[in-house]
Protein backbone atom coordinates (compact mmCIF):
# COMPACT_ATOMS: atom_id res chain seq x y z
CA UNK A 1 0.00 0.00 0.00
CA UNK A 2 2.51 2.22 1.06
CA UNK A 3 4.67 2.09 -2.09
CA UNK A 4 1.92 2.96 -4.41
CA UNK A 5 0.79 5.89 -1.78
CA UNK A 6 3.98 7.63 -1.16
CA UNK A 7 4.41 8.17 -4.95
CA UNK A 8 1.00 9.89 -5.12
CA UNK A 9 1.22 11.79 -2.55
CA UNK A 10 4.72 12.92 -3.99
CA UNK A 11 3.09 13.83 -7.48
CA UNK A 12 0.10 16.09 -5.39
CA UNK A 13 2.23 18.14 -3.25
CA UNK A 14 4.50 18.45 -6.57
CA UNK A 15 1.25 19.75 -8.25
CA UNK A 16 0.31 21.50 -5.37
CA UNK A 17 -2.37 20.19 -4.17
CA UNK A 18 -3.91 21.29 -0.44
CA UNK A 19 -2.29 19.06 1.99
CA UNK A 20 -5.32 17.59 3.23
CA UNK A 21 -6.85 16.68 -0.34
CA UNK A 22 -3.46 14.73 -0.76
CA UNK A 23 -3.04 12.76 1.86
CA UNK A 24 -6.67 11.44 1.32
CA UNK A 25 -6.14 10.78 -2.20
CA UNK A 26 -2.44 9.55 -1.84
CA UNK A 27 -4.39 6.85 1.49
CA UNK A 28 -7.43 6.13 -1.19
CA UNK A 29 -5.34 5.19 -4.10
CA UNK A 30 -3.06 3.26 -1.95
CA UNK A 31 -6.33 0.96 -0.38
CA UNK A 32 -7.50 0.82 -3.65
CA UNK A 33 -4.88 -0.28 -6.31
CA UNK A 34 -3.30 -2.82 -3.02
CA UNK A 35 -6.78 -5.02 -2.77
CA UNK A 36 -5.85 -5.99 0.65
CA UNK A 37 -7.80 -3.93 2.15
CA UNK A 38 -11.99 -2.45 1.86
CA UNK A 39 -11.67 1.07 1.51
CA UNK A 40 -14.38 1.29 4.32
CA UNK A 41 -10.87 1.06 6.57
CA UNK A 42 -10.12 4.80 5.03
CA UNK A 43 -13.36 6.01 6.55
CA UNK A 44 -12.94 4.23 10.03
CA UNK A 45 -9.15 5.52 10.25
CA UNK A 46 -10.23 8.83 9.41
CA UNK A 47 -12.98 9.61 12.57
CA UNK A 48 -10.71 6.78 14.87
CA UNK A 49 -7.94 9.74 14.74
CA UNK A 50 -10.53 11.97 16.13
CA UNK A 51 -11.70 10.01 19.20
CA UNK A 52 -9.23 11.55 21.79
CA UNK A 53 -9.96 13.80 24.71
CA UNK A 54 -6.69 15.21 24.13
CA UNK A 55 -7.33 16.84 21.11
CA UNK A 56 -10.35 18.75 22.35
CA UNK A 57 -7.47 21.00 24.15
CA UNK A 58 -6.70 22.11 20.82
CA UNK A 59 -9.47 24.18 19.67
CA UNK A 60 -9.80 25.39 23.27
CA UNK A 61 -6.24 26.29 23.18
CA UNK A 62 -6.54 28.30 20.17
CA UNK A 63 -9.96 29.87 21.69
CA UNK A 64 -8.60 31.40 24.22
CA UNK A 65 -5.28 32.95 22.16
CA UNK A 66 -7.32 34.29 19.84
CA UNK A 67 -9.73 35.95 22.91
CA UNK A 68 -6.48 37.36 24.19
CA UNK A 69 -4.66 38.58 20.87
CA UNK A 70 -8.08 40.20 19.33
CA UNK A 71 -8.33 42.46 22.62
CA UNK A 72 -6.35 45.69 23.89
CA UNK A 73 -3.63 43.28 25.62
CA UNK A 74 -2.00 42.74 22.38
CA UNK A 75 -1.46 46.26 22.06
CA UNK A 76 0.07 46.83 25.63
CA UNK A 77 2.38 43.59 24.75
CA UNK A 78 4.16 45.28 21.85
CA UNK A 79 4.10 48.57 24.25
CA UNK A 80 5.89 46.40 26.71
CA UNK A 81 8.29 44.82 24.30
CA UNK A 82 9.14 48.43 22.32
CA UNK A 83 10.35 49.48 25.94
CA UNK A 84 12.50 46.29 26.82
CA UNK A 85 14.84 46.23 23.36
CA UNK A 86 13.72 50.02 21.86
CA UNK A 87 17.33 51.00 22.87
CA UNK A 88 18.97 47.79 21.40
CA UNK A 89 20.10 48.14 17.54
CA UNK A 90 17.99 46.79 15.36
CA UNK A 91 15.28 48.27 17.80
CA UNK A 92 11.79 47.45 15.95
CA UNK A 93 13.02 43.92 14.71
CA UNK A 94 14.30 43.03 18.47
CA UNK A 95 10.33 44.10 19.15
CA UNK A 96 9.03 42.05 16.59
CA UNK A 97 11.06 38.78 18.28
CA UNK A 98 10.62 40.24 21.64
CA UNK A 99 6.33 40.23 21.50
CA UNK A 100 6.88 36.97 19.63
CA UNK A 101 7.96 35.39 22.76
CA UNK A 102 5.54 37.05 24.88
CA UNK A 103 2.96 35.95 22.31
CA UNK A 104 3.53 32.29 22.29
CA UNK A 105 2.38 31.44 25.75
CA UNK A 106 -0.64 32.57 24.60
CA UNK A 107 -1.39 31.55 21.68
CA UNK A 108 0.25 28.07 20.46
CA UNK A 109 0.34 28.67 16.77
CA UNK A 110 2.90 30.09 14.85
CA UNK A 111 0.45 30.84 11.95
CA UNK A 112 -1.99 33.09 14.26
CA UNK A 113 1.74 34.54 15.22
CA UNK A 114 2.67 35.24 11.97
CA UNK A 115 -0.48 36.73 10.78
CA UNK A 116 -1.64 38.49 13.94
CA UNK A 117 1.88 40.09 14.89
CA UNK A 118 3.13 40.68 11.17
CA UNK A 119 0.15 42.99 10.26
CA UNK A 120 1.55 45.46 12.71
CA UNK A 121 4.88 45.34 12.79
CA UNK A 122 5.90 44.46 9.54
CA UNK A 123 4.53 47.89 8.23
CA UNK A 124 5.51 50.00 11.28
CA UNK A 125 9.27 49.05 10.60
CA UNK A 126 8.65 49.66 6.63
CA UNK A 127 7.68 53.03 7.99
CA UNK A 128 10.64 53.46 9.82
CA UNK A 129 13.15 52.50 6.60
CA UNK A 130 13.67 49.43 7.71
CA UNK A 131 13.76 46.68 4.64
CA UNK A 132 10.94 45.12 3.40
CA UNK A 133 12.72 41.57 3.61
CA UNK A 134 14.30 41.78 7.18
CA UNK A 135 11.08 43.02 8.37
CA UNK A 136 9.23 39.85 6.66
CA UNK A 137 12.40 37.82 7.69
CA UNK A 138 11.84 38.56 11.23
CA UNK A 139 8.34 38.07 11.49
CA UNK A 140 8.19 34.64 9.65
CA UNK A 141 11.52 33.18 11.99
CA UNK A 142 10.04 35.02 15.33
CA UNK A 143 6.43 33.95 14.74
CA UNK A 144 7.14 29.79 15.09
CA UNK A 145 8.62 30.04 19.19
CA UNK A 146 4.78 29.87 19.36
CA UNK A 147 4.77 25.95 18.62
CA UNK A 148 7.82 25.77 20.85
CA UNK A 149 6.95 27.48 24.32
CA UNK A 150 3.25 25.98 26.19
CA UNK A 151 0.98 25.76 25.37
CA UNK A 152 2.04 23.82 21.76
CA UNK A 153 -0.47 22.85 20.03
CA UNK A 154 2.10 20.93 18.19
CA UNK A 155 3.31 19.28 21.23
CA UNK A 156 -0.45 18.05 22.14
CA UNK A 157 -0.66 16.78 18.60
CA UNK A 158 2.58 14.58 19.12
CA UNK A 159 1.50 14.15 22.36
CA UNK A 160 -1.63 12.01 21.40
CA UNK A 161 0.78 10.10 18.77
CA UNK A 162 3.97 8.93 21.32
CA UNK A 163 1.66 8.74 24.42
CA UNK A 164 4.21 10.64 25.87
CA UNK A 165 2.80 13.45 28.88
CA UNK A 166 1.94 16.28 27.63
CA UNK A 167 2.76 18.29 30.76
CA UNK A 168 6.60 16.92 30.27
CA UNK A 169 6.82 17.80 26.53
CA UNK A 170 5.17 21.44 27.74
CA UNK A 171 7.98 21.96 30.40
CA UNK A 172 10.51 20.94 28.04
CA UNK A 173 9.61 23.29 25.29
CA UNK A 174 10.36 26.24 27.84
CA UNK A 175 14.03 26.51 27.59
CA UNK A 176 14.52 25.45 23.98
CA UNK A 177 12.23 27.71 23.25
CA UNK A 178 13.82 30.43 24.71
CA UNK A 179 16.55 29.42 23.45
CA UNK A 180 15.44 30.16 19.80
CA UNK A 181 14.18 33.44 20.85
CA UNK A 182 17.63 34.83 22.27
CA UNK A 183 19.17 32.94 19.10
CA UNK A 184 16.82 35.30 17.07
CA UNK A 185 17.36 38.98 18.78
CA UNK A 186 21.29 37.63 18.24
CA UNK A 187 20.24 37.40 14.82
CA UNK A 188 18.80 40.70 14.17
CA UNK A 189 21.14 42.25 16.10
CA UNK A 190 24.13 41.56 13.88
CA UNK A 191 21.96 41.52 10.53
CA UNK A 192 20.74 45.65 12.34
CA UNK A 193 24.26 46.22 13.21
CA UNK A 194 26.08 45.47 9.83
CA UNK A 195 23.02 47.06 8.21
CA UNK A 196 23.45 50.07 10.51
CA UNK A 197 20.16 50.25 11.37
CA UNK A 198 18.28 52.70 13.85
CA UNK A 199 17.84 52.48 18.02
CA UNK A 200 14.54 53.97 18.99
CA UNK A 201 15.47 57.09 20.28
CA UNK A 202 13.70 56.48 23.59
CA UNK A 203 14.87 57.51 26.89
CA UNK A 204 15.05 54.05 29.09
CA UNK A 205 12.53 54.63 31.90
CA UNK A 206 12.43 51.83 34.44
CA UNK A 207 9.17 53.04 36.25
CA UNK A 208 7.21 52.63 32.63
CA UNK A 209 8.50 49.41 31.78
CA UNK A 210 7.31 48.09 35.51
CA UNK A 211 3.82 50.22 34.75
CA UNK A 212 3.37 48.12 31.70
CA UNK A 213 4.74 44.84 33.15
CA UNK A 214 2.20 44.69 35.55
CA UNK A 215 -0.59 45.48 32.70
CA UNK A 216 0.71 42.69 30.51
CA UNK A 217 0.79 40.06 32.80
CA UNK A 218 -2.31 38.72 32.62
CA UNK A 219 -0.99 37.65 29.59
CA UNK A 220 2.29 36.43 30.68
CA UNK A 221 0.76 34.05 33.45
CA UNK A 222 -0.78 32.43 30.88
CA UNK A 223 1.78 30.03 30.44
CA UNK A 224 2.13 29.64 34.27
CA UNK A 225 -1.08 28.77 34.78
CA UNK A 226 -1.13 26.01 32.14
CA UNK A 227 2.00 24.30 32.87
CA UNK A 228 1.03 24.76 36.96
CA UNK A 229 -2.21 23.26 36.39
CA UNK A 230 -0.95 20.50 34.29
CA UNK A 231 2.58 19.49 36.30
CA UNK A 232 0.75 19.98 40.09
CA UNK A 233 -1.74 16.93 38.85
CA UNK A 234 -4.06 20.17 39.31
CA UNK A 235 -6.43 19.43 36.20
CA UNK A 236 -5.63 17.21 32.93
CA UNK A 237 -4.39 19.10 29.81
CA UNK A 238 -8.15 19.33 28.27
CA UNK A 239 -9.41 20.49 31.56
CA UNK A 240 -6.71 23.07 31.69
CA UNK A 241 -7.64 24.58 27.73
CA UNK A 242 -11.35 25.01 29.02
CA UNK A 243 -10.12 26.82 32.07
CA UNK A 244 -7.74 28.99 29.80
CA UNK A 245 -11.02 29.71 27.53
CA UNK A 246 -12.84 31.32 30.77
CA UNK A 247 -9.12 32.88 32.14
CA UNK A 248 -9.09 34.98 28.75
CA UNK A 249 -12.92 35.92 29.09
CA UNK A 250 -12.14 37.30 32.52
CA UNK A 251 -8.61 39.36 31.38
CA UNK A 252 -11.00 40.82 28.44
CA UNK A 253 -13.82 41.89 31.27
CA UNK A 254 -11.02 43.17 33.33
CA UNK A 255 -10.00 45.69 30.37
CA UNK A 256 -13.22 46.33 29.22
CA UNK A 257 -13.15 45.43 25.79
CA UNK A 258 -14.95 42.45 25.51
CA UNK A 259 -18.24 42.64 22.93
CA UNK A 260 -20.52 39.56 21.81
CA UNK A 261 -19.53 40.92 18.51
CA UNK A 262 -15.40 40.18 19.40
CA UNK A 263 -16.44 36.85 21.05
CA UNK A 264 -18.20 35.92 18.19
CA UNK A 265 -15.40 36.40 15.94
CA UNK A 266 -13.01 34.81 17.97
CA UNK A 267 -14.85 31.81 17.93
CA UNK A 268 -15.20 31.73 14.53
CA UNK A 269 -11.33 32.06 13.65
CA UNK A 270 -10.84 29.66 16.31
CA UNK A 271 -13.33 27.39 14.32
CA UNK A 272 -11.48 27.43 11.30
CA UNK A 273 -8.15 26.72 12.70
CA UNK A 274 -9.40 23.80 14.59
CA UNK A 275 -10.71 22.78 11.29
CA UNK A 276 -8.16 22.65 9.35
CA UNK A 277 -6.07 21.20 12.04
CA UNK A 278 -8.74 18.48 12.36
CA UNK A 279 -8.98 17.80 9.05
CA UNK A 280 -4.87 17.36 8.34
CA UNK A 281 -5.07 15.21 11.76
CA UNK A 282 -7.85 12.56 9.97
CA UNK A 283 -5.97 12.73 6.95
CA UNK A 284 -2.69 11.64 8.05
CA UNK A 285 -4.10 9.03 10.05
CA UNK A 286 -5.00 6.93 6.87
CA UNK A 287 -1.61 7.00 5.84
CA UNK A 288 0.04 6.01 9.00
CA UNK A 289 -2.30 3.49 9.43
CA UNK A 290 -0.45 2.12 6.58
CA UNK A 291 3.16 2.91 7.00
CA UNK A 292 2.50 0.71 10.24
CA UNK A 293 0.58 -2.29 8.23
CA UNK A 294 3.16 -1.96 6.18
CA UNK A 295 5.89 -2.04 8.95
CA UNK A 296 8.14 0.76 7.52
CA UNK A 297 9.16 1.94 10.73
CA UNK A 298 9.97 -1.18 12.18
CA UNK A 299 11.95 -1.95 8.80
CA UNK A 300 13.36 1.44 8.22
CA UNK A 301 15.03 1.20 12.63
CA UNK A 302 16.24 -2.49 11.53
CA UNK A 303 17.98 -1.15 9.00
CA UNK A 304 19.26 2.00 10.92
CA UNK A 305 20.51 -0.82 13.45
CA UNK A 306 21.78 -3.31 10.81
CA UNK A 307 24.75 -0.42 9.04
CA UNK A 308 25.83 -0.14 12.90
CA UNK A 309 25.65 3.55 12.95
CA UNK A 310 27.02 5.45 16.15
CA UNK A 311 23.95 7.49 18.14
CA UNK A 312 25.54 10.65 16.84
CA UNK A 313 24.87 9.85 13.20
CA UNK A 314 21.61 8.47 14.05
CA UNK A 315 20.23 11.47 15.81
CA UNK A 316 22.11 13.37 12.51
CA UNK A 317 19.38 11.12 10.30
CA UNK A 318 16.72 11.80 12.46
CA UNK A 319 17.26 15.43 11.79
CA UNK A 320 18.48 15.81 8.46
CA UNK A 321 15.04 13.64 7.81
CA UNK A 322 12.76 15.73 9.79
CA UNK A 323 14.25 19.13 8.54
CA UNK A 324 13.81 17.72 4.79
CA UNK A 325 9.96 16.77 5.53
CA UNK A 326 9.38 20.11 7.12
CA UNK A 327 10.67 21.87 4.26
CA UNK A 328 7.75 20.50 2.02
CA UNK A 329 4.52 19.28 4.17
CA UNK A 330 3.25 21.64 6.98
CA UNK A 331 4.14 20.49 10.27
CA UNK A 332 0.49 18.68 11.65
CA UNK A 333 0.23 16.19 8.67
CA UNK A 334 4.46 15.96 9.03
CA UNK A 335 4.46 14.99 12.68
CA UNK A 336 1.92 12.53 12.00
CA UNK A 337 3.65 10.89 9.51
CA UNK A 338 7.29 11.02 11.05
CA UNK A 339 6.36 10.40 14.91
CA UNK A 340 5.27 6.70 14.26
CA UNK A 341 8.34 5.94 11.92
CA UNK A 342 10.82 7.69 14.42
CA UNK A 343 9.65 6.42 17.68
CA UNK A 344 10.82 2.86 17.37
CA UNK A 345 14.27 4.82 15.92
CA UNK A 346 14.62 6.35 19.47
CA UNK A 347 13.81 3.50 21.60
CA UNK A 348 16.67 1.80 19.36
CA UNK A 349 18.89 4.56 20.67
CA UNK A 350 17.48 4.89 24.14
CA UNK A 351 16.08 8.28 23.40
CA UNK A 352 13.89 10.11 25.46
CA UNK A 353 10.74 10.86 23.56
CA UNK A 354 10.68 13.70 25.47
CA UNK A 355 13.56 14.98 23.89
CA UNK A 356 12.35 13.82 20.09
CA UNK A 357 9.10 15.32 21.03
CA UNK A 358 11.28 18.80 21.35
CA UNK A 359 13.55 17.92 17.95
CA UNK A 360 10.72 16.90 15.84
CA UNK A 361 8.87 20.37 16.66
CA UNK A 362 12.22 22.42 16.45
CA UNK A 363 12.78 20.85 13.17
CA UNK A 364 9.56 21.16 11.44
CA UNK A 365 9.12 24.69 13.06
CA UNK A 366 12.40 26.04 11.08
CA UNK A 367 10.45 24.23 8.04
CA UNK A 368 7.95 26.60 8.73
CA UNK A 369 9.96 29.17 7.70
CA UNK A 370 11.85 27.65 4.90
CA UNK A 371 11.04 27.45 1.08
CA UNK A 372 9.53 25.59 -0.75
CA UNK A 373 6.51 25.68 1.72
CA UNK A 374 6.98 27.71 4.65
CA UNK A 375 3.67 29.15 6.32
CA UNK A 376 5.20 31.35 8.12
CA UNK A 377 7.33 32.67 5.24
CA UNK A 378 4.69 33.01 2.46
CA UNK A 379 2.52 34.84 5.22
CA UNK A 380 5.37 37.72 6.20
CA UNK A 381 6.07 37.71 2.51
CA UNK A 382 2.90 38.90 1.49
CA UNK A 383 2.15 41.39 4.34
CA UNK A 384 5.10 42.79 3.32
CA UNK A 385 5.03 42.65 -0.11
CA UNK A 386 7.96 41.40 -1.57
CA UNK A 387 8.90 38.03 -3.16
CA UNK A 388 9.55 35.01 -1.18
CA UNK A 389 13.20 34.82 -2.54
CA UNK A 390 14.25 38.12 -1.07
CA UNK A 391 12.60 37.24 2.31
CA UNK A 392 14.26 33.68 2.48
CA UNK A 393 17.97 35.70 1.46
CA UNK A 394 17.26 37.66 4.86
CA UNK A 395 16.44 35.18 6.29
CA UNK A 396 20.33 33.28 6.23
CA UNK A 397 21.47 34.53 9.93
CA UNK A 398 18.10 32.78 11.38
CA UNK A 399 18.76 29.47 9.51
CA UNK A 400 22.15 29.36 11.36
CA UNK A 401 21.37 30.25 14.77
CA UNK A 402 17.62 27.86 14.63
CA UNK A 403 20.38 24.86 13.57
CA UNK A 404 22.83 25.66 16.84
CA UNK A 405 19.93 25.74 19.11
CA UNK A 406 18.47 22.56 17.29
CA UNK A 407 21.99 21.19 18.19
CA UNK A 408 22.18 21.80 21.20
CA UNK A 409 18.88 20.06 21.69
CA UNK A 410 20.03 17.13 19.76
CA UNK A 411 23.46 16.56 21.33
CA UNK A 412 23.28 18.05 25.11
CA UNK A 413 19.87 17.59 25.77
CA UNK A 414 20.60 17.26 29.40
CA UNK A 415 21.65 21.10 29.81
CA UNK A 416 18.00 21.99 28.05
CA UNK A 417 14.97 19.24 28.90
CA UNK A 418 16.66 17.00 30.97
CA UNK A 419 16.38 14.39 29.00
Amino acid sequence: MTLIALPVFILLLLLSLPIGYTLLIASGAGLLFSGSYPLSIAAQRFFDSTQSTLLLAIPFFILAGELLIAGTLGQRIIHFASLLVGRVRGALGQVSVVTSMLFAGVSGSAVADASALGSVLIPWQKREGYPGPFAAAVNSASSVIGVIIPPSIPLIIYSSVSQVSVGALFLAGVVPGLMFGLASIAAVYLIARRGNFPKQETRFDLRLIAREFVTSLPALLMPVLILGAIIGGIATPTEVSVIAVFYALIVRLCYRDLSWRSVIGSIFSAGRATGAVMLLIMASSILGWMLTVDQLPARLSAFIEAQGLADVWVIAFMNVLMLIVGAVIDMTPAILLLAPVLLPLADAIDMSLVQLGIMMVLNLAIGLFTPPVGTTLYISSSIAGVRIEETARALVPFYIFALIVLIVVSYAPALIIGA
